[in-house]
């Protein structure tokens, strides 16, 4: 296997250290690392791949750093909203580009049980989403409930973000016929806990996932960025590289 020179954005922080341990475990190279304040785009060339676990703000800088120096980027960052999701097929169209909400490979196979699961389940089956984190986590819910959703939704035929109920409060009035309910848990030091529920007449379906440690992020993404190395342009997910 072929060493692959790694740049990493979000370097100081807890995935951007555990990306470094996983880099070298794979017998890879730390290139470049930046942090806040720091910009990838003046050591891009160096790298063979970078891998951004920052911040929504820095996404369009990080992938235009990919774009000048035609190499492939892993994005990582949670709390995208629609605009970055366009960024990302725009970069798409000039280098490849795989995006997720979680790396972990255990939670890219959840989420096609999960989808397998509401295409065949009928509409009396409600789906909830469970999930529980770190108390430091500033994004509510996390990038892998919304995959899970987002799985479930498709499986549907229908949009996540029409159809999604989170923070429930109140006299909220009986559940909406279709809906996906999120659940959000905060607390401890939990790398990360995530249920989908299928409640159904008389008999539930709970397909769960256990993170016992971020390291298997990091060495999901270490995978994903050496698998994306030397492919063509375009969009690709961890789906593509399990080839589900």
């Amino acid at each position: 296997m072929a060493r692959i020179k790694f740049g990493v954005i979000g370097h100081k922080g807890r995935m951007g250290q555990a990306l470094e341990a996983a880099i070298a475990d794979a017998g890879h190279e730390l290139c470049i690392g930046v942090d806040a304040g720091g910009n990838i785009g003046p050591h891009a060339a160096q790298c063979d791949v970078l891998v951004d676990f920052s911040a929504p703000e820095a996404l369009a800088a990080n992938l235009g750093a990919a774009r000048v120096a035609g190499i492939p980027i892993v994005v990582g960052t949670t709390g995208l909203g629609e605009a970055e999701f366009v960024l990302l097929a725009d970069a798409a169209k000039a280098v490849p580009v795989l995006q997720s909400g979680n790396f972990s490979l255990g939670v890219t196979l959840m989420a096609h049980l999960v989808r397998e699961a509401a295409a065949r389940l009928g509409p009396d089956w409600d789906i909830e989403v469970l999930e529980m984190h770190h108390r430091l986590k500033v994004d509510a819910p996390s990038g892998t409930a919304k995959l899970l959703g987002e799985a479930a939704a498709e499986a549907r035929g229908i949009a996540l973000s029409d159809n999604m109920e989170s923070g429930r409060h109140g006299m909220t009035g009986a559940r909406r016929e279709g809906a996906i309910g999120f659940a959000t848990l905060r607390g401890g030091t939990v790398a990360g806990e995530h249920s989908v529920i299928f409640a159904g007449p008389e008999e539930r379906l709970t397909i769960s996932h256990s993170a016992e440690n971020r390291m298997i992020f990091a060495r999901g993404a270490v995978k994903a960025a050496t698998w994306l190395t030397g492919k063509p342009a375009g969009r690709y997910t961890m789906n593509d590289m399990l080839g589900l």
